[in-house]
């Protein structure tokens, strides 16, 4: 198995490890009741986005659907995902089953759907095919599949994915992949008529599903990239990043090295890629725009906690309990919501910042902390932003923590804050970029960084 896809799986497989796999209707509807449970007494706030009566009355079509003797656990994770939905919070959620997924796909004989889709316009078009059937091109809009239209198939779809707009629940079947989520709701289908949209007109067209592993997962590209990266184009600087995650001190080490080598480089011009960046915890995004900023600085303009029993549980487990932040959790009461201030950044010292332009690439393939670092530079006018606008709020009920279901075992992520970005702004949209380039998913060519380089160079 490649690299690149025990990254994304990781993601899939957080907390779904489990040893038991088939469950009693009973255990179902106890981890549904408990679920509810936990949405009501631990997520910031259900009801900021969705009514009591609307998530009392999906509760019970979610309840009334458990009618059989037994569930698998992909059964009941496709169940049980439907709740925490109804809540429109992508970040208040149960993930795709990657465990699941990892065990169907080490079958010798799991096939899966063969054609990625992009979402452009509210079109379903093919990013990349498979197939053997070369008649079917990057382009071509997708209307149905096995007589279902695309648009039934997406609803289905969004019944299992957590997003504050369908915005964001497009952005991440692009991530975790159309195919994907077509196996969890459909489970295996050997064989596909796919009728399809181009300039020619429309016409249907016979596709075999292929082996999972050796024809598709082998031979794709995850969405979200974590690779950090400096370079250079003559005078200008390019630094990705990676992901905000992972082992801080080789990320610091990574973005003070590169500082130096750009001073060094005498580069007058920098771009920061924030680009397919799946987000993170802002220790590694303000220790990197401490090199840009000249002022101290903070990531949002108010930051407020809800404590509960659940996440003082999850606390206790976490290394750095005994932090002021930790402390004030276990400071107030269970339910309880409060303001929690953090401590400005400072900026580095004067000879170690970067003192030039700077611009930074944003698309909707940039969540989470990659979204807030993106209103950080904007707000503080650090730099300009170019792209597309990100899916991710700026504003969000986010700050996730944990906990497991008592029955399945099956993890929850939950929301536990409510952040408002640097400029006090609560719209509901994305960071919209002050340069607007489309960025297309269809083809492999970055539209906005040679975009962007060519009106540089054309500058000078």
């Amino acid at each position: 198995m490649k690299i690149k896809i025990t990254f994304i799986l990781i993601m899939f497989l957080s907390g779904f490890i489990n040893g038991q796999t088939t469950y009693s209707k009973e255990q179902v509807l106890k981890d549904l009741s408990y679920l509810k449970k936990a949405l009501i007494e631990a997520q910031f706030n259900i009801y900021e986005s969705v009514s009591e009566d609307t998530f009392e009355k999906g509760y019970l079509e979610i309840k009334n659907k458990i009618n059989k003797d037994s569930y698998s656990l992909l059964e009941a994770t496709k169940i049980l995902q439907q709740l925490p939905v109804i809540v429109n919070n992508g970040h208040t959620s149960i993930d795709f089953p990657g465990s699941e997924y990892m065990k169907y796909a080490s079958s010798n004989d799991a096939t899966i759907f063969p054609i990625e889709i992009a979402i452009e316009n509210n079109k379903a078009l093919i990013r990349k095919n498979w197939s053997n059937n070369k008649n079917i091109k990057p382009g071509d809009e997708v209307l149905s599949i096995n007589d279902k239209p695309i648009d039934t198939i997406f609803k289905d779809m969004y019944a299992q994915i957590s997003g504050e707009r369908d915005m964001m629940k497009n952005v991440k079947i692009e991530m975790y992949s159309f195919p994907r989520y077509y196996w969890q709701l459909y489970g295996q289908v050997n064989h596909f008529e796919i009728l399809i949209k181009n300039l020619a007109g429309n016409k249907t067209y016979q596709v075999a599903a292929v082996k999972v592993m050796e024809a598709y997962e082998d031979r794709r590209s995850e969405v979200l990239n974590s690779t950090m990266n400096l370079k250079f184009y003559n005078d200008i600087a390019y630094l990705n990043p990676g992901s905000f995650g992972g082992d801080l001190h080789k990320f610091k080490k990574f973005i003070k090295s590169s500082f130096e080598k750009i001073k060094f480089h005498e580069s007058q011009t920098l771009i920061i890629d924030l680009r397919n960046n799946s987000g993170g915890d802002n220790d590694y995004s303000d220790f990197m725009l401490s090199f840009i900023a000249n002022t101290p600085f903070t990531w949002n303009s108010s930051f407020q906690l809800r404590t509960s029993k659940l996440l003082k549980e999850s606390g206790k487990q976490n290394k750095n309990s005994n932090s002021k932040y930790w402390k004030s959790i276990f400071g107030h009461k269970d339910g309880e919501r409060f303001d929690y201030d953090f401590i400005k950044t400072q900026p580095q010292p004067k000879e170690k910042r970067f003192t030039g332009e700077v611009y930074a690439l944003v698309n909707r393939q940039s969540h989470s902390q990659a979204t807030v670092t993106a209103a950080q530079i904007q707000d503080y006018k650090l730099g300009t932003i170019v792209g597309e606008e990100t899916a991710e709020y700026p504003s969000l009920i986010a700050s996730v923590f944990y906990f497991k279901l008592p029955n399945t075992k099956i993890q929850v992520q939950m929301s536990k804050g409510k952040m408002t970005r640097v400029n006090g702004s609560i719209k509901q949209e994305g960071v919209i970029p002050d340069i607007f380039i489309k960025d297309y998913l269809l083809d492999d060519k970055d539209e906005i960084l040679t975009e962007l380089l060519n009106r540089l160079q054309n500058q000078k």
